[in-house]
This record gives C-alpha cells, sequence and structure tokens, in this order.
C-alpha cells in the first residue's frame, strides 16, 4: 500500500471518530438541555425562592447520642438557607435531580454537593412536619437510624466524627423548606431518594384527601 494510501485510511478512521464523538457530544447536550429546561421550569412556577425566606428555624431532629468527650461527633450548623440559593442556582445540571409523583406533579428537588444532599420541597405543595409519614418514617426509620449506625461507629472509633452521617431540617413554622443530609454515599444516596421521593408522594395525597 502506498504512503497516499496509508494516509488516505488514517484520515477516514479519523473522520469517523469524530463523527461518532460529535453525534455522542450531541445526544449529551440534548439531554442535559432536558433537565435543565426541567429545573428552569420548576424554579420559575413552583416559586423555589430561598432567599426571600426569613426567619427560618433550623430543626435538628437527630442528635446523636453522646457516649465520652473524646469520641463525641461534631455538632454541625444549620444551613443558611439565602447562600445555598447562590450555589444551588449555579449547579451543574446533572447535579439536581427532580423529585414527581407518577403523574408528573413537582414534589422536590434533590441538590446534589459533594458528600451532601439538598432537599429542596416544591413551597406550593406546603408539606409540613406533621404531616404523615414524614416523621415516623423519614425521620426515625431512615435519617435517625442511618445516624445511630453511624453514631455507633465512632464510639466504637471505626469512624472519625467528620465523616459521620448527619441531617438537618429546616423549616418556616411547620412547613419544610430544605432538609439538608451530610456524609452520604452511593448506597444511602440510592435509599434516601427512593425514601424521600414515597414519603412526600404519601403526604402530598394525605394532603389532598384533606381538602376534599
Amino acid at each position: 500500500m502506498s504512503q497516499d494510501q496509508e494516509r488516505m485510511k488514517a484520515m477516514l478512521a479519523l473522520k469517523q471518530r469524530i463523527e461518532k464523538r460529535m453525534s455522542e457530544l450531541d445526544a449529551e447536550t440534548k439531554e442535559l438541555q432536558a433537565t435543565l429546561d426541567t429545573v428552569n421550569t420548576i424554579l420559575l412556577e413552583k416559586g423555589f425562592k430561598r432567599g426571600s425566606l426569613k426567619d427560618v428555624e433550623a430543626l435538628d431532629i437527630g442528635e446523636p447520642k453522646e457516649s465520652n468527650a473524646e469520641t463525641k461527633p461534631q455538632k454541625h450548623e444549620p444551613v443558611a438557607i439565602e447562600s445555598k440559593t447562590v450555589s444551588y442556582q449555579g449547579g451543574e445540571p446533572e447535579n439536581v435531580i427532580p423529585l414527581k409523583t407518577a403523574n408528573e406533579e413537582s414534589l422536590a428537588i434533590i441538590y446534589i454537593e459533594k458528600d451532601s444532599m439538598h432537599i429542596l420541597p416544591d413551597e406550593s405543595k406546603h408539606f409540613s412536619v406533621n404531616t404523615p409519614p414524614f416523621s415516623n418514617f423519614l425521620v426515625e426509620r431512615v435519617l435517625a437510624k442511618m445516624q445511630d449506625k453511624d453514631s455507633e461507629l465512632v464510639r466504637l472509633k471505626q469512624l472519625t466524627p467528620d465523616k459521620m452521617f448527619s441531617y438537618n431540617i429546616a423549616r418556616e413554622g411547620e412547613f419544610i423548606r430544605e432538609i439538608v443530609i451530610r456524609n452520604v454515599d452511593e448506597e444511602r444516596f440510592r435509599e434516601l431518594k427512593s425514601s424521600v421521593r414515597w414519603t412526600l408522594e404519601k403526604m402530598y395525597e394525605k394532603m389532598k384527601g384533606a381538602q376534599q
């Protein structure tokens, strides 16, 4: 095979690789744009206006039990809602996960940041901490149990306090404004995502039933 033929063969192979990569990027761009459109729609239509909230009360339901002064887990300060607004709007689309009902009604947005997740309920739904199964299932059976498990590992010195699972619930009156969960690994994220969506959907069903 001549040198020109070898060069032509290499150029054709390069052309095919470029075309394949362009197709992959085009599909990825369309997927990201669809996610971004969903986020923008929820932000504009559902009232996620964190910067306008005042007198937000932070509720730390699951403070870990103390074993001794040496192994006492570090208590995290409540997250400032206003500062999270800036981070949320500047996040990458793949770090934002909408939660919806089976009928495609908005329930919440999950914002992923490093090893933490921020759950922002749809404010138009007015989710209350008093509506089942928020406290008896999500808080007591999911969040508190995960924290208790890590608290025991800290006591046994198998986990450092700064790596321990923890959570805070920010609310305005009885209404849930944000749930901040720290030190979430991949396995726990999947469980939490499923549990949060199920809980909010059941809460929404009870709220609609009470209005009828």
